[in-house]
């Protein structure tokens, strides 16, 4: 038993020396081996050179040993500090525990003790004693010591260490210990606190102790509960065809739990039956040629052997599928239905054959035929084609099972042919007679049930079921043609009926044909067929007969070939050819003209002419050259022409071809014009520009093109699929120059990529990178590992501009809103006026208006009759229109907005001067900021704002914010005033609030989803995207690359690694990728124009505006259009009238027509031009015929049948939507008493609940048309939405586009949604995945539907074929998808909810 420890344990003196405070209690210890040592008595202690009398094996005469010191055995020599033992002791009295208990044991090894700790409770007095500290038998080696002190002392500092651990009071302790506690004892808490035992390291142990129980205790409770409710459960559990475990424990589960109340699928027999052919015609399995590893062949075979699938059927299919998923899919298409497992079986499923129709004897023809185990569809059908004759289709069908053709000859029986004299006079002779053998042979069991057919009862030892052969006379020559056999057996199941028949006629054909054969083949079977059965064949070969469909599909292993265009020629560098001496003599002939000397006059007094041989001379021999300059200083105009300029004096004009990116299309415009008006030279020839859906240039003649950043990307996109492949994309061009890439925006950043792989294979390729704020370190850093670097820094203009801040702009106009601001930071106030003070609270610092009016007003009047422009910096195009209408009201004002979402020509038109009398004042958004200049704009008003969008991956949510711009957007913005002449800059924000501003921007790569990019980079063959976007400037968190790639898998635009073609369609449409899945899906299945004016309306927004004082009219009036179809639909709708109405009405009718239904014609004009972009992009990607216009849709019907079609239209929409959707709750169902009956009462629309996957409960937005929706059309069960918004409640909803009218500041949310049957989600969201269970199918891991297992498998498979049509038409452009069967039977899936009607 343990000991409590005690002071001296072995003899000393009774008045012991005095000692240190360090000393141990335990100094004086005598050691014996001695089992009869009696200890030392007190008395003896006394002497201090008396004996130890246990050391009775000693000489007499000898001296007696000194006692050993503890402290020197324990501390060493030198040591003075406290011992462990004493340590714990003394903790243990802090801590107000027992006096810690000591356990000894000695092995083998040596000594060995354990510490137990003990405390009372003050108030019950309950004494509490925890287990010993005990080392895991991998320590248990560390814990045995030569002696018993220092066994002791050992169990001591692990005990210290196990409460005290947090603490670093092994300072105090001896070196050997201290190095236990920061060694062995150390990682042994690693390896305890990562496997989840934490708890044993408390520094109060007791406390934890009780925690412990009280969480087991609690746990307990809840598995108590549990088991009870699983209990009451089971009793009300719904039985289906379940697999049962052997262990009984299935019957104790509900295995319904969470299914019973799930949407449940039908499909009707005639669709059912036209997909399953279509499947066994079309359908390709394993299209990759991918092999199952043995390793996991076992496993599934183990495993469906479980589920009730046959050995033989499982082995057939692993040879033949890709992975798992595919295996059981194809065991549910072919193997035939009587012998699949229970669980994939539907319910109330009964084997056999049941018809409905009048024809009493077609009915039996098809039973009879159908006994043998064909496909009663495919006996109909035959039954059919022989005008109800039975013994032709009888004949039809086993020529069919065993591949036989109609009049094809068989060489192999060509001498048995010739033996047939007179077929008429001797086959009916023939036949006779060997039925009267027959009858004689088998006696009872033969029956002869007409001239030409006798039936057989076969006698099988040993074999339990009973079978009947069924023995038809062929229609022609008999016995050089075998007759025609039907076995029939119960309780065989129908493809093993079906292998008995085609073996038996494989043997009469090679062995008995040509004299009578029938006694031989009941002979042949008796013998085989217990064979068969254990080994019945593959499930291939007997295809024809299971299905209405001849037979299988053949497996392609062929992998699709991307259709890569062909390589431009690489660059002749050989100078001096008669190309670049012509354009040698063109360039001094046009430096002579005086217009030519005028413009380079201009150019010289820029700050980059001075440094026009510097920068020539880095980029000849840097790779890489970084050019970092300020505003105003040239740049970007002429860094490219002293370029150029430099290789045509060199004779090497020819070679030249320099692109230059620019983040915005109104950048690439801008400089396109300004550089060849530069050279004299019309936009289209030495200069051009290429932006999406328009482009000015001409190949081998234009030098210098200005591109946007994507269309650069999509060209190296439709290159090929590797890296050599983009590196030949560039094979044509000389330089390439990345301007603004201080904006770090997401498609800079992927091409930058690209670009240090290229420059790594081709040293001759030059790159130029550019910008204002450049941070030339890191970009010199990211490119330090490949091509040299060089560095160039141009000072900018010397214009000045004046800075004016809020408090500035407030003392100059007088301003005073009189209320006070909610967001105002008070801090820094407090030196200046009180007014002043005042009205800045007053302000606060969101964007005010007439704040902004007042600004215009005061710089127009210093102004006075001077030119210049004044240019106003906004965070979006809400502001914008808020602001036109803001200062509009200035007479002498011509405003003009400024945006991305304008088309090129109303960009343009901020470049020409004011007309007379009038000041020129531009409302724009951040794309003023960089690369355009506007020549006459002298002063700025910055609202330091932007809208930037961001993106949280742990939700899926995107905001788009409206943010305090950078400090260095900010410079950039107020260098706008002073590129062509002394500028004033008026910033409505105080100084405070500009020292708080970021100093750049996050990299739009690292606050944006990054699907479109991750779709971008797989597109050009990219297998290991997240290590190619690794390799980025800054790459994006892995989280978010992880999450986009599982959104395209959800989108259908990746199959695990491989791209499906629906995902090579969207990468080539610059579009949201659900736009452009939205219009993929519209020209494939007939109403492209509905579809593209949907996308156009989520790009803007919707035409309807909500004023405040009439929401319920706006809202009304919204419905009207819809019919219940849902938001999309009614804008769709309203769209349509509207552009019918502008083609024969007057402007001031349509006007009035938009006001009527509270309609924005603004917006529906934005809607318009939108559409017309898209149409090009479809064009630009191949996807529609080039010579396709929307004034005339008619001439492409096959495009447009559909349009009118609003149930296929939800269906598309829910599917470009995907993974966006909520489930439909609906409420019990509640009946009403009537005169013919009970009646069901629609729900109340608050008692329709949804729910998403990512939130739970959503909400739909009371703006909606769905709001107060009691029911949906068409058995809707889901709803899409565009995007969902998180306030004080989820709710579904548009976040892109958050306001319907720029001019309204009571504008609501657009809801966009719309609700979708169960066909829609199966087709168009994630793969369905089967419950193994029986339960039915499951969507995208959380939405469940009820339903036969093979409906999920024919959905899949559909799904797979119809991406091959996709396929095809990339690979054919012009194929018409109209009248497409698999295309057909998608949309009557979609349209019927799987019916037949």
């Amino acid at each position: 038993m343990p000991k409590p420890g005690q002071g001296n344990r072995g003899g000393g003196s009774k008045k012991p020396p005095p000692k240190s405070a360090t000393d141990g209690d335990d100094s004086y210890i005598v050691f014996s081996n001695a089992k009869d040592d009696k200890k030392v008595k007190k008395a003896e202690a006394k002497d201090p050179n008396s004996k130890d009398g246990s050391t009775s094996t000693q000489a007499a005469g000898e001296d007696t040993p000194k006692r050993p010191d503890t402290r020197k055995l324990i501390g060493g020599a030198s040591w003075t500090g406290k011992l462990p033992v004493n340590m714990l002791s003394e903790h243990c009295q802090k801590q107000r525990w027992e006096k810690p208990e000591y356990t000894m044991s000695k092995t083998p090894e040596g000594f060995s003790s354990m510490v137990i700790l003990k405390a009372t409770n003050p108030k019950t007095k309950e004494l509490t004693a925890l287990p010993p500290f005990k080392l895991p038998p991998t320590h248990k080696h560390i814990a045995a010591q030569p002696t018993a002190v220092e066994a002791r002392h050992f169990a001591a500092t692990y005990a210290l260490f196990r409460v005290c651990s947090m603490r670093n009071i092994h300072m105090m302790l001896p070196p050997t210990y201290r190095d236990l506690w920061k060694g062995d004892f150390q990682d042994l808490k690693k390896e305890d606190v990562a496997e989840g035992r934490a708890w044993m390291y408390e520094a109060d142990p007791f406390a934890a102790k009780a925690e412990r129980e009280e969480a087991q205790a609690i746990m307990a409770k809840k598995r108590a509960e549990r088991e009870k409710q699983t209990a009451k459960e089971a009793e009300q559990a719904v039985g289906l065809g379940v697999p049962q475990g052997s262990g009984g424990s299935a019957a104790h589960r509900n295995i319904m739990r969470g299914w019973t109340r799930v949407p449940k699928i039908e499909m009707g027999k005639r669709t059912r039956a036209h997909i399953e052919d279509l499947v066994r015609l079309h359908a390709v399995w394993n299209s990759h040629g991918t092999r199952i590893s043995e390793f996991q062949g076992r496993n599934i075979m183990n495993e469906f052997v479980d589920l009730g699938f046959r050995r033989s059927h499982i082995e057939e299919a692993i040879g033949q599928c890709k992975d798992r998923e595919e295996t059981l899919e194809w065991l549910l298409i072919h193997v035939p239905e009587d012998d699949l497992p229970n669980w994939s079986l539907p319910e109330g499923y009964v084997a056999g054959i049941s018809m409905a129709s009048g024809n009493l004897k077609r009915e039996a023809s098809v039973k009879r035929l159908a006994e043998a185990g064909y496909s009663a569809e495919l006996c109909e059908k035959l039954l059919d084609q022989n005008a109800g004759d039975e013994g032709a289709t009888a004949q039809a069908l086993q020529n069919m099972l065993i591949g036989y053709e109609e009049g094809a000859s068989d060489s192999s029986n060509a001498a048995v042919s010739r033996l047939v004299i007179s077929e008429d006079a001797n086959e009916g002779t023939i036949w006779s007679e060997e039925q009267t053998t027959l009858e004689a042979i088998f006696g009872d069991r033969f029956k002869s049930l007409s001239p030409k057919i006798c039936q057989i009862q076969l006698n099988i030892p040993h074999f339990k079921n009973s079978c009947i052969l069924n023995i038809r006379r062929p229609t022609r020559s008999y016995p050089s043609i075998a007759p025609v056999v039907l076995v029939s057996s119960a309780s065989l199941p129908a493809y093993i009926r079906l292998s008995i028949i085609r073996q038996v006629i494989q043997h009469a054909n090679e062995n008995l044909l040509g004299e009578p054969m029938i006694f031989n083949m009941v002979d042949w079977l008796e013998a085989e067929i217990p064979k068969i059965v254990e080994h019945p064949g593959k499930l291939r070969d007997v295809s024809a007969g299971a299905s209405a469909v001849g037979e299988m599909r053949t497996i392609s292993t062929q992998d699709r070939n991307q259709h890569a265009r062909r390589p431009p020629r690489s660059l002749d560098w050989w100078p001096g050819n008669p190309q670049s001496i012509a354009m040698l003599d063109r360039w001094r002939a046009r430096q002579e003209s005086s217009q030519q000397r005028k413009m380079l006059a201009a150019r010289q007094s820029l700050p980059a002419w001075n440094l026009r041989d510097s920068i020539v001379k880095a980029v000849n021999e840097y790779q890489v050259t970084i050019i970092s300059g300020e505003t105003g200083s040239g740049k970007s105009t002429q860094s490219v022409q002293f370029i150029l300029d430099d290789m045509i004096e060199r004779k090497l004009g020819a070679a030249a071809n320099i692109v230059c990116t620019q983040p915005r299309r109104i950048s690439a415009l801008g400089l396109a014009d300004r550089v060849s008006d530069e050279r004299c030279s019309p936009v289209g020839d030495e200069i051009g520009y290429a932006i999406r859906g328009e482009s000015k240039q001409k190949p081998g003649i234009t030098k210098i093109t200005f591109v946007t950043t994507g269309v650069l990307l999509r060209r190296l996109q439709t290159c090929g699929g590797s890296s050599e492949d983009v590196v030949a994309a560039l094979a044509d061009v000389s330089h390439v120059v990345v301007d603004e890439v201080h904006e770090r925006s997401l498609d800079t950043d992927f091409l930058l990529v690209l670009l240090r792989d290229v420059v790594s294979k081709r040293k001759d390729l030059r790159v130029i990178l550019m910008s204002a704020t450049l941070d030339a370190g890191v970009f010199e850093k990211y490119f330090s590992g490949g091509p040299s670097v060089g560095k160039i820094e141009i000072q900018g203009r010397t214009f000045p501009v004046d800075d004016y801040y809020l408090d500035d702009v407030l003392r100059q106009t007088g301003f005073n809103s009189g209320t006070r601001g909610r967001d105002i930071d008070d801090s820094g106030m407090e030196e200046m006026e009180p007014s002043v003070a005042h009205a800045i609270q007053s302000i606060g610092m969101r964007i005010n208006y007439n704040l902004i009016a007042d600004t215009v007003r005061e710089i127009d009047a210093q102004l006075r009759t001077q030119e210049g422009g004044i240019l106003i910096f906004l965070p979006g195009t809400l502001e914008i229109n808020r602001t036109l209408d803001a200062i509009r009201a200035i007479p002498n004002v011509h405003a003009l907005p400024l945006h991305a979402s304008l088309m090129p020509a109303e960009q343009r038109r901020v470049f020409p001067p004011a007309p007379k009398g009038k000041r020129k004042v531009i409302a724009a958004t951040n794309v003023a900021e960089t690369s355009i200049t506007i020549e006459d704009i002298v002063a700025v008003i910055d609202t330091g704002k932007v809208k930037e969008t961001s993106f949280d991956p742990q939700n899926n949510m995107v905001k788009l914010e409206e943010v305090w711009a950078s400090r260095a957007a900010c410079k950039q913005r107020r260098g706008r005033a002073g590129r062509v002449r002394a500028g004033k800059c008026y910033k409505l924000y105080t100084r405070n609030a500009e020292a708080k501003m970021m100093e750049r921007p996050e990299p739009e790569i690292r606050r944006v989803p990054l699907e479109q990019l991750c779709l971008s980079v797989r597109s050009m063959g990219v297998q290991n995207v997240p290590a190619f976007l690794a390799s980025a400037l800054t790459p994006p968190e892995s989280m978010a690359v992880e999450g986009a790639i599982d959104l395209l898998g959800r989108m259908g635009a990746l199959d695990g690694d491989e791209l499906t073609a629906l995902g090579r369609h969207l990468a080539m449409i610059p579009a949201d990728l659900r736009c452009g899945k939205l219009m993929v899906y519209g020209a494939t299945f007939g109403c492209l124009e509905a579809c593209l004016t949907i996308a156009a309306i989520l790009t803007v927004r919707s035409p309807f505006v909500s004023p405040q004082a009439k929401r319920e009219e706006s809202k009304e009036a919204r419905s009207k259009f819809a019919q219940g179809q849902g938001d999309l639909l009614g804008d769709l709708r309203a769209y349509e009238e509207w552009s019918e109405m502008r083609k024969g009405s007057h402007q001031r009718d349509v006007r009035l027509w938009c006001d009527h239904y509270f309609l924005s014609n603004q917006t529906l004009n934005d809607i318009s031009s939108n559409r017309s972009q898209y149409l090009s992009c479809l064009k630009e990607a191949g996807f529609i015929p080039t010579n396709y216009h929307s004034s005339s849709p008619a001439t492409h019907a096959s495009l447009n049948a559909h349009n009118t079609n609003s149930a296929l239209i939800r269906a598309l929409i829910a599917g470009a939507f995907n993974p966006q959707l909520a489930r439909i709750d609906f409420p019990e169902k509640k009946f009403a008493p009537s005169m013919s009956g009970a009646v069901e009462l629609d729900p109340e629309a608050r008692t329709i609940k949804y729910f998403n996957q990512d939130n739970g409960r959503v909400f739909v937005h009371p703006s909606s048309t769905l709001f107060d929706a009691q029911g949906f059309p068409g058995g809707a069960a889901y709803m899409s939405y565009f995007n969902k918004m998180a306030t004080s409640k989820v709710f579904i909803r548009d976040l892109t586009r958050k306001s319907t009218l720029p001019s309204s500041s009571d504008a609501n949310p657009v809801i966009q949604s719309v609700a979708f049957n169960a066909y829609t989600l199966l087709l168009f969201s994630a793969p369905p995945r089967l419950d193994t269970l029986g339960r039915g199918l499951l969507v995208d891991n959380w939405l469940r539907l009820r339903g036969w297992a093979r409906i999920g498998v024919l959905i899949s498979r559909l799904r797979m074929m119809l991406d091959e049509v996709l396929a095809k038409k990339i690979e054919d452009p012009a194929w018409d998808l109209g009248g497409d069967e698999v295309v057909g039977i998608v949309r009557k899936l979609v349209e019927l909810d799987g019916l037949d009607r």
